[in-house]
């Protein structure tokens, strides 16, 4: 007679260990933290960045006798703010940079907003001839801005635009770049799972659009917003021929400065320095919120 022996118990599984969270703690840490040698090329790296405004800073302070002897000054003077009162008396700085704000702003948010929505139609939505439109949009860019530039002023000067911000604005309200940009990034970065489910709970295309394709798109948003609005500040082979030195753009009043048999450096360094301010600010009041917005996307894709 057979005695059938009873199975071995299974050891009970071994609780998890209190030191796991810790080690992957540490990897993490390890992973992110970065030694001595990436903080001293950072640190270079800022130092480079920032120089290029310190010295317009010295120079906007200096006289050009001073800019002229060796070795060149490399601390400030007293005499900023002369000079800079110089710079406003010259040409109207204070209303070049309320109009270069009202142009950059309007260019980016409709650069943006035209471009979200046509980066979403191309990326997402099936219509006949997708890709060739696709491609003549694209191929716009290939196209030198200078062979526009006779047929629009025509066009500008027919409408008695002349010396008006929207003949600066409207002709550049969307940008073949950006629609492109942001199809790339929706193709990609937006489930097609997602849009699904909003037309099953009987969301139109444009709420579906405000809900769904707004929320995932806002890092690339962000960063097309900070490129554009920077390309518009910076302008000025197109402002210069549609406006005038009474209501310029901070490009366009900058070039009347230190007019004469010889340039004022220090008056053209002055207006430099107060036409670069604003775009400071946007990058101190709007910097975090936009690298914070490229970060969750990373984290995301």
């Amino acid at each position: 007679m057979t005695t059938l022996t009873p199975a071995p118990e299974q050891a009970p599984p071994a609780p998890a260990s209190a030191s796991a969270p810790r080690r992957r703690g540490r990897r993490a840490r390890k992973v992110t933290s970065a030694g001595p040698l990436t903080h001293v090329l950072l640190g270079l790296t800022a130092l480079l960045s920032v120089f290029p405004l310190y010295w317009t800073a010295v120079a906007a302070s200096k006289t050009n006798a001073e800019l002229a002897g060796t070795p060149p000054p490399f601390l400030p003077d007293a005499d900023l703010f002369t000079n800079i009162g110089r710079a406003m008396e010259e040409a109207p700085i204070g209303l070049a940079i309320a109009n270069s704000v009202i142009v950059a702003g309007c260019i980016t948010v409709g650069t943006v907003l035209c471009s979200t929505l046509a980066g979403f139609a191309f990326a997402k939505l099936r219509f006949r001839g997708n890709k060739t439109l696709l491609g003549l949009v694209v191929g716009t860019m290939m196209v030198p801005t200078q062979l526009a530039i006779i047929p629009l002023f025509i066009l500008i000067a027919q409408l008695q635009w002349v010396d008006h911000l929207q003949a600066v604005v409207l002709p550049t309200l969307v940008s073949a770049f950006g629609v492109f940009f942001m199809r790339q990034f929706l193709s990609q970065a937006l489930p097609d799972e997602l849009l699904e489910a909003a037309r099953v709970d009987g969301a139109s295309t444009l709420r579906t659009f405000w809900s769904v394709v707004v929320p995932v798109a806002r890092p690339a948003m962000a960063v097309l917003a900070m490129l554009t609005f920077l390309t518009a500040w910076n302008d000025f082979f197109w402002p210069i021929i549609a406006l005038t030195t009474e209501n310029p753009t901070v490009q366009v009043a900058l070039a009347g400065l230190g007019g004469g048999y010889v340039p004022d450096t220090a008056v053209i360094m002055a207006g430099t320095l107060v036409g670069t301010l604003p775009v400071l600010v946007v990058f101190v009041v709007l910097g975090k919120q936009i690298v914070g917005g490229i970060m969750q996307g990373a984290v995301k894709g």
